[in-house]
C-alpha cells in the first residue's frame, strides 16, 4: 500500500488529540473522510468529545496519559486486533518558565519535560508500532527548536533539548528498522498560536494543520525517516 493513503480515506491513531494542534490535525482528517482514534488524558470533556458528538462513525476517544507505561500497554491490548494506516503522536508540553536555563531548571521540572516529549512519546511508538500496517506511516510532533544546525539564538533551552532528543532516539528506532517499509516523520509544524506556542506565534492552526495533513498524507510509500516541517520540506538536523 505505497499510495492508498494518498488515494483514499484511512484510518489515524492519533495520540494527543484533544485541544490544540491535535484537535486541528483530528478536524481535518475527519474532514478528508478519515476514522480517527484519538486519545484525551483524563476524564473531561474536551474538543475531541464535541467532534466524536458531531462525527460518531468517524471517531473514537481513548484515554492516555503517555508518562504512563501501563496505559500505554493497556491501549494496546484494548486497540489488538485494528490495523491503522497511521500512527502519529503529538502530545508534548515545555518547562513553565521557558526563560529558564538548563543552570536554573529544576531536576524535577526537566524530568517532567524530558518524560513527557521524548521517553513518553518513544514508549508510545515502542507499545504502538505494531498496530500499523506495514507500508503506514509512523510519525510524531517534533519541533525545528530540536533542531542543533538551527539553534544560532538559544532559548528555551529545556525544551529545545527534549525536542533534540527525541529526533536522536528515532534515528535510533529508525536505524533499529531499516528493513521496515513504513514511512517514519519528525514533523516541525513552524511557530503556532496554540496554548504552548503563545499568543505571538506569527500563524494560525487554520492556515498550517491543512498544509500539515496534506503532507503527512503524502508520506507513505517512502520508506525511512524524514525530518521535516509542514510542507515537507527537510528541516536541518
Amino acid at each position: 500500500m505505497t499510495t492508498a493513503l494518498c488515494d483514499q480515506p484511512g484510518t489515524l491513531l492519533l495520540v494527543g488529540a484533544s485541544r490544540g494542534l491535535g484537535l486541528a490535525m483530528a478536524s481535518e482528517f475527519v474532514a478528508k473522510g478519515w476514522r480517527v482514534v484519538g486519545t484525551v488524558r483524563g476524564d473531561g470533556i474536551t474538543g475531541l468529545h464535541d467532534l466524536a458528538d458531531r462525527y460518531p462513525a468517524q471517531v473514537t476517544i481513548e484515554d492516555l496519559d503517555i508518562t504512563d507505561a501501563a496505559q500505554i500497554s493497556a491501549l494496546s491490548s484494548r486497540l489488538s486486533g485494528e490495523v491503522f494506516d497511521m500512527l502519529f503522536v503529538n502530545s508534548g508540553t515545555s518547562n513553565r518558565n521557558q526563560a529558564e536555563t538548563i543552570a536554573e531548571v529544576s531536576t524535577d521540572e526537566f524530568v517532567r519535560v524530558m518524560l513527557t516529549n521524548t521517553l513518553g512519546v518513544m514508549r508510545v511508538i515502542e507499545g504502538l508500532q505494531d498496530l500499523v500496517r506495514p507500508a503506514g506511516l509512523i510519525g510524531v510532533m517534533s519541533s525545528g527548536q530540536g533542531s542543533i544546525a538551527n539553534n544560532v539564538k538559544g532559548g528555551r533551552e529545556i525544551y529545545r533539548g527534549s525536542k533534540a532528543a527525541l529526533n536522536q532516539c528515532m534515528r535510533s528506532y529508525a536505524a533499529r528498522h531499516a528493513a521496515d517499509q513504513r514511512a517514519l516523520v519528525l514533523m516541525a509544524p513552524g511557530w503556532i498560536r496554540t496554548e504552548l506556542g503563545g499568543p505571538e506565534a506569527p500563524f494560525g492552526i487554520e492556515e498550517t494543520v491543512p498544509k500539515l495533513v496534506d503532507t503527512l498524507i503524502g508520506q507513505p510509500g517512502k520508506p525511512g525517516l524524514r525530518f521535516i516541517d509542514r510542507n515537507g520540506e527537510s528541516v536541518p538536523w
